[in-house]
């Protein structure tokens, strides 16, 4: 292209506007999100990239009869993104830059597909490249990105309903657990762990570590002081302090109990045997004190209670007021509807993989459990499936497996010497992360915020890390995506969302942030640390899919009429079917 037909019309410190005078001389394609190279005249080797923002028609009108008409120009308003310098390694590329040093006479041009292969391969080696996706304005340019820096922070996938967001991330992951560097068969050293609130991943990763409700076993001993109040306690109650006193001191009494000679505190990873404690809370809530004989408990057999630990862990004790000396013991008739709370929730089915059949666990059976290291049947990626999980447990449920594996990357870290680097990072994926870790401050929330906040802040220099994964992004912790160094968003509608994400993604992306609602589905922005420029891209196929895909509701529709066996639907859904889960 000559500097007649393309002319520069305005130069700032940071964009340009460029006039084709003659479009029927352009041989081309360009659109908005095109790359345009614009040659430093003195610098020989050297271009100025931008990016077109958009292009406006300039209609070039004749006033005089006798001249022929003159056909419309464009207008390219230009952003100037970075650098691309000619060296004896080949072509280099460097974000930023200060305008262009002279308009120039020649060569101003729409970048070729090799250019911008090279624009993209900048500072990246073959170890460090991960490529699951395409320009959008270029099908045949590959957009690598640097896989450490993607995956050794916090990153967020955000994305309307139908946006193709579940696709997006099981891709992603997909690429990351097949990669191989070096000759070597089995599995790489990749270790995911997918939180999945609806049940869609399996299918996706086949030979995952698959975990439901029915599978899945997490000991309540393993919970630490807030997890197990959340799950046991009702804090709107009055004496809900006393609840909380009482509990507290029996669980670490117990916990000594069971493990002699350990330094015991309530948060302490160790056994307790929570039929035992609330033995002790039922005969606190009934103990009488016998004032005669040293204020001391005294049942209705006239046993005396020198002490009430371990006498009240071991036996279920009935009291009666024998006498006028008899008066009620400090706590008597405070715990009737915290007794309750505790036998229901013991006794719930739904929670058995909480409280049936895990005294035999032990840590480490839970932490192979979770990434993937049963034996002869090692997996990258663990799918837990919360959909079967009851909702009121699920907070304290994703909490606790998070805090865990977050404990586990720290102490691992602590085991090798200072010198070594982590063995083996961990990235947890929070699906619908708003549903757990949301901008509210409700108590059931408080367990799984505090657990993904403190991963948000510290996770990353103990090798574990966060993808978060929403369709709402507004609506999840700001602590926690102010963390996030990369962002794929996707197809966003809602205004309040695209707000949100317009604020937390980073100056440099421009007006491509305009153009989220009308992305089509599996198109994405993707913009963070990990990416030479911020690009708009299309994510590829998955090899095996996530099941999310939308039902054909009018097609469905029109077919012939079903018969729905009702009785079989309510046969999963009713208490009385579920109690005979072998779980």
């Amino acid at each position: 292209m000559n500097s007649e037909n393309f002319k520069i019309v305005s130069v700032s410190s940071n964009a340009l506007i460029i006039e084709i005078v003659d479009p029927s001389k352009f041989s081309g394609e360009f659109s908005i999100g095109s790359y345009v190279g614009v040659p430093c005249r003195e610098y020989a080797g050297q271009h100025v990239v931008g990016v077109i923002d958009n292009y406006k028609v300039k209609d070039n009108y004749v006033t005089d009869a006798i001249s022929p008409a003159k056909s419309p120009s464009f207008l390219l308003d230009v952003k100037l993104i970075g650098m691309l310098h000619e060296t004896d390694e080949g072509m280099i590329f460097k974000r930023g830059g200060h305008g262009i040093p002279l308009p120039p006479n020649n060569s101003i041009r729409i970048l070729e597909a090799k250019e911008l292969d090279d624009i993209y391969s900048t500072d990246l080696t073959l170890k460090d490249k991960l490529t699951f996706s395409s320009l959008v304005n270029s099908h045949n340019t590959r957009v690598p990105i640097n896989g450490n820096k993607f995956f050794n922070k916090h990153f967020a996938v955000v994305g309307s309903t139908g946006s193709g967001k579940s696709h997006t991330v099981a891709k992603l992951l997909q690429s990351a657990a097949d990669s191989k560097h070096g000759n070597f068969e089995g599995l790489n050293n990749s270790h995911i762990v997918i939180f999945d609130i609806h049940g869609e991943y399996k299918s996706a990763f086949p030979n995952c570590n698959y975990l439901n409700s029915e599978k899945l076993k997490i000991p309540y001993w393993l919970f630490d002081g807030e997890e197990l109040s959340e799950l046991f306690i009702e804090s709107s109650e009055n004496n809900s302090y006393n609840q909380v006193s009482q509990f507290r001191y029996a669980v670490i009494e117990n916990k000594k109990l069971h493990n002699e000679g350990k330094k015991v505190f309530f948060d302490s990873p160790l056994k307790f045997d929570i039929h035992e404690v609330m033995r002790y809370i039922k005969n606190m809530n009934s103990e009488l004190i016998n004032k005669k004989k040293g204020r001391k408990p005294e049942d209705k057999d006239n046993k005396s209670f020198e002490s009430r630990i371990p006498e009240y862990f071991q036996n279920e004790y009935e009291f009666d007021k024998l006498s006028a000396d008899f008066v009620n013991g400090p706590y008597t008739g405070d715990f009737e509807r915290f007794i309750m709370r505790l036998e229901n929730t013991i006794s719930n089915s739904r929670l058995d993989f909480l409280f049936k059949n895990v005294d035999e666990l032990t840590i480490e059976g839970v932490l192979e459990q979770f990434l993937g290291y049963q034996k002869n049947n090692e997996a990258n990626v663990t799918v837990i499936d919360l959909s079967g999980i009851p909702f009121e447990v699920l907070s304290i449920t994703v909490s606790l497996i998070s805090r865990i594996l977050f404990e586990f990357g720290y102490y691992y870290k602590r085991l090798l010497s200072q010198q070594s680097d982590c063995e083996t990072p961990i990235l947890l994926v929070y699906e619908e992360a708003h549903k757990y870790v949301p901008r509210s401050d409700l108590t059931r929330y408080r367990a799984s915020k505090n657990a993904i906040e403190r991963i948000a802040k510290e996770g990353r220099k103990y090798g574990v890390t966060l993808a978060i994964v929403s369709q709402r992004p507004s609506e999840v912790s700001e602590t926690i995506f102010s963390q996030c160094s990369n962002f794929v968003a996707m197809r966003l509608t809602n205004p309040d969302d695209q707000s949100y994400v317009r604020k937390l993604l980073p100056d440099t992306s421009g007006d491509l942030i305009s153009n989220l609602p009308t992305l089509q589905s599996g198109e994405a922005l993707i913009i963070g640390d990990s990416i030479i420029i911020p690009s708009m891209v299309k994510i590829d196929k998955c090899i095996a899919t996530p099941n999310s895909v939308d039902i054909a509701f009018f097609s469905k529709w029109s077919e012939n009429w079903k018969d729905v066996e009702f009785e079989s639907v309510t046969g999963l859904w009713k208490p009385s079917d579920i109690l005979e889960l072998d779980i």
